[in-house]
């Protein structure tokens, strides 16, 4: 346990413990006793626990257990078998619980399974329900079974104390695991299952009887069946059980509330806490309200006779005012008088406007009438004058036409005459038509016939194609050379981006090295490439730019199989070389290595058809590629040769590489090491997990680069070359076409002779064609005869028209006439009905103006009506505003002055007497009654306070009584446990409960102990007790803990590892005896041994881990026993 090892890791040495201000010199033997009475203490503990469950159970008869059992059945079958309850679970060790036919009870853990958990692949349990001795040696998987228990009921990684989080106790080479733990119901017939799926990711997946449920309800499961895997007393890893140790007393009461004990134990102490405080608070507050009320009744009883003059001074001042408030009221009064005043005109004024109304109303239906009478006249008047307008714009229309007309018989006379002078003209140019077609045709037949010269053109033609066809190579060479040039640049290009590629993946890796300690690297690889004209023979390095490796993953086999040094180091052939480096590389700290070219002889192993089976791919040496130079140090110094590469296959079967010789192995994830021992040759291995290439982030070929320079050189010498030929064909090629241009010209030249003349015939033709048309044209023109009898039949048609209009505008000149002698008839009408709407008119608005003067009188008087209102309304607001009228005001403005005058006067005469009032602090009276009011304020919040002050004091002394009895009571049951232990040992100790009256925040309890027969008591801390001392105490005060705790099972692990044989042997016997009472909890104890010759009991089974290649066959045979009493009768039965 992590304990133990804490205080005797230093085995075989004597080490120096300061106690008590002096030294003690503790040895191998000291240590070797200390370890006997630690494991001596925790069997005490275990034996305690089952006798006290023993006794306090044993002693009720076995018809109230019926009974009880009876009850719980009942009550289980009525509820949800996994209904978890909705607080905690208020047990009590003395509560009885029965056991079921098959010997289990409510929350024993009747079945384990893991897979790829920790240490195991896949394992299944199932534990007995009493003693279960878990034994195996160090390392085979006890403490996985404890944590497979402690995660699979909810619990935290932290709580084993191992790994951090989750995803460490997956077992490595999987990304996932499970663990199953199944749990015995409230019913005998009911199993509980909880599953939990854990995977690399720290994810975590709970399933409750095979349903995904949150982690929430399988806590409230576990809780149910009041499983604490964070209670010490219950579950005990080997790395937990120094906590207790460092706990002060006040965490130590507190830690003992919660762990056992009733559970609302730990609630009436942190209420008693919090109820303290609150007490201190409100007896700090009584006493301040206390304090401040005696000084605010010390300054009031100084302020009284000040408070007088100033209420006398104020009663002078409240009568004058009283004065003002009925001074508002006589002005309203005054107001009132003259709105009825302003009131009676308006009156007056609105009858006059009444009666000036009427009289126009009167006035008015006559002049309507004389208006009509004027307005009909008027319409006549016009319908007649647009009669003699339409008649008029008719009369104007015939005449224009009639003028066209007459303008048209004159225009086809003229006509006439020019018909007859264009005919004498027509016959004219018909004779000249035919004089020109005659001379056209006859210079025609004149023109002599062109034959062009055809084989003069086709010789032409024939030189200028052979010139074509030789440009066209000619033009072919130098496309094709250009093409050339243009791939030849593309080489050069290419090798001149992949020569610089090359050379950045040198700066990248000597970057990494630099990164990685070669801080210098930079300085000597340029110092060496500036002078390797010096050096005799070709120096190498640094290695890391020698070396090039395809694949990553070799790169990271090759950098983890050499050391960093040599990637650093400069390789030379020749000794003078070697010297001269050292000494100038000195200050960069670079290694230099000469190569003699002595080869060491050693025996390689070749790859045979079992290792390809197996997945053995090749050796280092074959994956790397680089000088021969270099490769023949790194193979030699190092052993590539003898590194074999494997697949992830091979991973998995590394065990076999090793029987089929192979000493060192690398694979995808990690490198195997067999070394044979030199006494016994027995093989040991290491595995190491493989860490990802720092250095090779890029690959360099060194050939590459030296085969990129040459093809770049070869690539512009033929570039050059090309250039020059080029040059030659473009000249030749200009000299062809250019004789092929002569050839062209001459060509055409001929050809335009013989165009112009087909050109001159074809116009001489289209011009003969003209003249014969415009012949044509003149033959069918009109004669002079139909040209006339047309015209004069147009001119009779006119002269037709023109009749009838004259006609019709005769016919208009007399309805004119007749209109306009209506016209002047009713326009004599209408000035007379003119006359007689204009004197009516007079008289009305002479009653007009009348009645404007009285209206505009009334609205004056409106207004000063609207004033005066206004003006009263303003007063009597203003009034109310001072003082609302009340039969009490109205009583005392009786007695007041009824005349302004006289009631300012009054005003004044109480202003003058009360400014003779003498007083120094007119603010006397408000700070007189502000403190008073204080002092009310407070008497009620003291009286408050006090009262709250009661109930706190109350309710404190009722928990405290409760609390403090049941405390003492458990420290009691604590400490007779804790002494009677301490007595078997031989040595003296004790638990007390530390009180501090009211402080209960400063409540704890005090361990005392003593291992000395001369020493007395003395409490426990780190300056009275050794380590050793203090670790025997905490285990024994958690041994006096357990027969006050009610669980299901308990987890111990390696409790008696350093107990002698003898006190082992008794404490086992104990625990045995223990564990066959009825109703003991289920246990579990992981130890790596057993002593001979035990007596063991059916309660007791054993559960052996065993790993290793001869264990398959065992644990069939053991396989079959559920527990020590089957195992025992399979034995005792006689063999047919």
């Amino acid at each position: 346990m992590p304990l133990f090892i804490s205080f005797f890791r230093d085995r075989g040495k004597s080490r120096k413990v300061r106690c008590c201000q002096s030294e003690v010199l503790w040895g191998p033997r000291e240590r070797e006793r200390e370890r006997e009475c630690v494991s001596v203490f925790f069997f005490f503990f275990l034996v305690s626990v089952w006798r006290h469950c023993h006794v306090r159970r044993g002693s009720e008869s076995e018809q109230q257990r019926e009974l009880l059992a009876e009850e719980e059945a009942r009550e289980s079958a009525m509820e949800s078998p996994i209904q978890p309850p909705s607080k905690r679970a208020r047990t009590s060790p003395f509560d009885f619980v029965t056991r079921g036919v098959d010997d289990y009870l409510p929350g024993n853990i009747i079945e384990v399974e893991v897979h790829n958990f920790m240490t195991y692949a896949h394992i299944k349990s199932q534990p007995a329900p009493r003693l279960n001795l878990v034994i195996g040696p160090n390392g085979t998987g006890k403490s996985s079974l404890v944590c497979a228990i402690g995660l699979g009921l909810a619990g935290e990684p932290q709580l084993l104390g191992r790994a951090g989080s989750i995803g460490d106790y997956v077992r490595r080479g999987e990304e996932s695991g499970w663990i199953k733990i199944s749990l015995r119901g409230n019913l005998p017939s009911e199993t509980v299952t909880i599953t939990r799926r854990i995977n690399k990711q720290n994810r975590s997946e709970w399933l409750l009887n095979g349903r995904t449920v949150p982690k929430r309800e399988i806590q409230e499961v576990v809780q149910q069946f009041n499983i604490q895997v964070t209670n010490l007393t219950q579950f005990l890893p080997q790395d937990r059980v120094c906590e207790f140790a460092k706990m002060s007393p006040i965490q130590l009461l507190e830690e003992t509330e919660k762990a056992v004990g009733d559970p609302e134990l730990a609630t009436h102490h942190e209420t008693l806490i919090k109820r303290m405080e609150d007490l201190k608070k409100l007896q700090m507050t009584i006493k301040q309200h206390e304090v401040s009320l005696n000084q605010l009744r010390a300054n009031n009883s100084e302020l009284e006779r000040d408070v007088e003059r100033v209420q006398l001074r104020n009663k002078l001042f409240e009568k004058a005012d009283a004065f003002k408030k009925k001074l508002p009221w006589l002005k309203y009064d005054r107001h009132k008088f003259i709105y009825k005043e302003a009131k009676e005109r308006e009156k007056e004024a609105k009858r006059k406007l009444h009666a000036i109304a009427e009289q126009i109303l009167e006035l008015k239906a006559p002049l309507e009438e004389a208006k009509k009478n004027k307005e009909k006249s008027e319409a006549a008047c016009k319908k007649l004058l647009t009669v003699n307008t339409h008649n008029e714009k008719k009369h104007r229309e015939i005449a224009d036409s009639e003028n066209e007309m007459s303008v048209q018989v004159r225009a086809k006379m003229n006509e006439i005459e020019d018909v007859r002078k264009r005919e004498a003209s027509r016959q004219d140019k018909i004779e000249k038509a035919k004089q020109d077609l005659a001379d056209a045709e006859a210079e025609l037949a004149n023109l002599p016939n062109f034959e062009p010269p055809r084989e003069e053109i086709e010789q032409i033609g024939a030189q200028i194609h052979e010139l074509e066809i030789a440009a066209s190579d000619k033009r072919r060479q130098v496309h094709e050379m250009g093409s050339m040039q243009v791939q030849k640049r593309g080489q050069i290009d290419h090798c001149m981006r992949r020569i610089q590629e090359i050379e950045n993946v040198n700066n990248r890796r000597l970057q990494a090295l630099k990164n990685s300690g070669a801080h210098n690297i930079f300085e000597a690889f340029q110092w060496v490439e500036s002078h390797r004209q010096e050096f005799k023979k070709d120096v190498f390095g640094p290695v890391l730019l020698e070396v090039n490796i395809q694949s990553r993953e070799h790169a990271s086999f090759v950098e983890g199989h050499v050391p960093f040094y040599i990637w650093k180091s400069f390789i030379t052939q020749d000794p003078e070389d070697r010297d001269l480096l050292v000494r100038n590389l000195k200050p960069f700290e670079v290694p230099v290595i000469n190569y003699t070219g002595e080869k060491e002889t050693t025996r390689t192993l070749a790859i045979s058809r079992e290792m390809e089976e197996l997945g053995i791919t090749g050796k280092l040496d074959q994956v790397i590629s680089a000088p021969k130079i270099v490769k023949e140090v790194l193979t030699t110094q190092f052993g590539l040769d003898q590194s074999f590469i494997g697949t992830l296959e091979t991973n998995l079967r590394a065990d076999e590489a090793c029987r089929l010789g192979i000493r060192d192995l690398w694979t995808p994830e990690n490198h195997f090491r067999w070394q044979a021992s030199r006494y016994g040759g027995h093989i040991s291995a290491s595995v190491n997990p493989v860490r990802n290439s720092r250095l090779f982030s890029e690959n360099i070929d060194t050939r590459e680069q030296n085969e990129l320079e040459h093809r770049k050189a070869e690539a512009e010498d033929m570039l050059a070359r090309l250039e020059e030929e080029i040059k030659g064909l473009r000249s030749e090629q200009r000299h062809v076409e250019d004789k092929a241009a002569e050839l062209h010209k001459q060509r055409e030249e001929i050809i335009n002779r013989g165009r112009l003349e087909r050109k001159r015939r074809q116009d001489m033709v289209n011009r003969i064609e003209q003249r014969r048309r415009k012949l044509e044209s003149f033959d069918k023109e009109e004669d002079l005869h139909s040209a006339l009898c047309r015209l004069q039949n147009q001119i009779s048609k006119l002269n037709e028209e023109r009749l009838k209009r004259v006609i019709r505008m005769k016919e208009l000149l007399m309805e004119a006439a007749d209109a306009q002698v209506n016209h002047a008839a009713l326009q004599l009408s209408v000035v007379e009905s003119d006359i007689n709407v204009r004197n009516k008119e007079r008289e009305f608005r002479s009653h007009e103006l009348l009645g404007t003067r009285a209206q505009q009188e009334y609205d004056q008087c409106k207004l000063e009506l609207a004033k005066c209102r206004a003006d009263l309304e303003a007063a009597k607001s203003a009034a109310e505003q001072v003082a609302k009228i009340t039969p009490d005001l109205q009583r005392s403005f009786a007695e007041m002055p009824d005349t302004i005058e006289d009631l300012c006067d009054a005003i004044e005469d109480c202003i003058a007497q009360a400014g003779a009032v003498l007083c120094p602090n007119p603010n006397v009276l408000e700070e007189y009654e502000r403190r008073c009011q204080q002092i009310t304020s407070l008497e009620a919040k003291y009286e408050h306070e006090n009262a709250m002050l009661t109930t706190c004091l109350t309710e404190i002394e009722s928990t405290k009584t409760t609390w403090l009895s049941t405390l003492r009571d458990l420290v009691g049951q604590i400490n007779e446990t804790f002494s009677r232990n301490f007595r078997e040992m031989a040595v003296a100790g004790e638990v007390s409960l530390d009180e501090h009256d009211m402080d209960f925040d400063k409540y704890g309890i005090l361990i005392k102990v003593k291992f000395r027969e001369t020493g007395e008591l003395q409490v426990l801390s780190a300056h009275h007790q050794s380590g050793g001392e203090r670790s025997v105490s905490t285990i024994l005060y958690l041994v006096s803990l357990q027969n006050l705790t009610n669980c299901p099972f308990r987890v111990v692990d390696e409790i008696n590892q350093g107990m002698d044989p003898i006190n082992e042997r008794k404490m086992f016997q104990q625990l045995v005896r223990a564990a066959s009472q009825p109703n003991t909890p289920q246990c579990f104890l992981l130890t790596p041994k057993l002593l001979p010759e035990l007596d063991y009991s059916e309660c007791c089974s054993i559960l052996s881990i065993m790993n290793g290649p001869w264990i398959e066959k065992p644990s069939k045979v053991w396989s079959n026993g559920m527990s020590w009493s089957a195992v025992s009768q399979s034995l005792s039965q006689p063999v047919s």
